[in-house]
């Protein structure tokens, strides 16, 4: 029991950590993606959180193999969340500022929720209602007279940009999740990056056909080897991890500090204003994902899950390898 709870605090530092490493990305990414193209840059992140992840791999892979379904279900999370979404992120960052890109990867888990519902996966109660109705209030508020302004009419295009990049994820974290508790989130995490690297290895040099001859600064090569390490392989790895102790629910909620962490450092780094409009919409985006992640009250008529059951809704505990 005392192990348990150890690895419950653990879990809790781990997401948190994620979602920061996930808000200092957004300024890493906004701060060199202007030396090169979306493509290329999410194409060198992967390449070297693959790389990272490559030991990890070998060590985490089952020793009686993986199902041929198994892997091409691996290699659909690995382009869905490592091919498309980091395109897509990087994208949308070459458009809009990092504080606003911050703010659209906030509604992540709103949109996992509406995803959810659509599919059949949860139901869509008054609360959850409620919460996506203060996300998108947020939005609203912080995209729409600043993106429309005659000035800055790209804006716009960055803010869909992100909103799909976080569309990716809520259909990852929905679709994939099954099998990250079949086989493992550290294993599936490892080798869907790899997947994902290969994915985007002919995309980028279509696009960028010196993409094999970077020609970053100094201090945009940091910005790389960051957003592949701390801001790729171990932030993923982290949050996956927590994934496994943790209710996905309250794993999300760590997605609260990503903005926080994300509007300082535009700030500090990037010379980015926060305006007051934007601290509304941040209020309102992060309220509506804290009204999603609360607990419902409990009904005294209804018996509780078992401890198992609950910790495990699939039945796939006896199955999922160690990691």
């Amino acid at each position: 029991m005392e192990a348990d709870r150890r690895r419950v605090i653990l879990a809790n530092v781990a997401a948190a950590v994620a979602a920061l490493s996930a808000g200092v990305s957004v300024v890493a990414t906004r701060y060199v993606v202007g030396d090169t193209d979306p493509v290329s840059l999410a194409f060198y992140r992967y390449a070297v959180a693959g790389l990272c992840m490559l030991p990890l791999l070998a060590v985490l892979w089952p020793k009686d193999g993986v199902a041929r379904i198994e892997v091409g279900k691996i290699a659909l999370c690995g382009a869905v969340f490592y091919a498309f979404f980091p395109w897509s992120f990087s994208a949308a960052l070459d458009f809009t500022t990092g504080a606003r890109g911050a703010i659209g990867l906030a509604t992540i888990p709103i949109q996992t929720l509406i995803v959810a519902a659509i599919f059949g996966k949860e139901l869509l109660s008054l609360r959850a209602i409620l919460s996506v109705l203060l996300a998108f209030c947020g939005i609203a508020s912080v995209f729409g007279p600043e993106a429309l302004a005659a000035d800055r009419p790209d804006l716009l295009k960055g803010d869909a940009l992100m909103l799909l990049a976080g569309f990716s994820a809520a259909l990852y974290s929905v679709f994939g999740r099954p099998t990250l508790m079949r086989n493992g989130p550290l294993f599936v995490t490892a080798l869907a990056m790899v997947f994902g690297c290969l994915f985007l290895m002919p995309v980028a040099w279509s696009v960028n056909p010196d993409v094999f001859q970077p020609d970053f600064t100094v201090e945009g090569w940091v910005a790389v080897i960051f957003l592949g390490t701390l801001g790729g392989a171990i932030q993923f790895s982290l949050f996956t991890w927590a994934l496994r102790w943790l209710p996905p629910s309250r794993t999300v909620i760590y997605l609260c500090l990503n903005p926080i962490s994300a509007m300082a450092l535009s700030a500090a780094v990037l010379g980015e204003s926060v305006t007051t409009i934007l601290l509304v919409g941040l209020v309102l985006v992060l309220s509506g994902v804290l009204v999603a992640n609360l607990k419902p009250r409990a009904n005294p008529d209804s018996k509780p899950p078992a401890a198992d059951e609950a910790a495990d809704p699939e039945g796939r505990a006896a199955r999922r390898p160690a990691g």
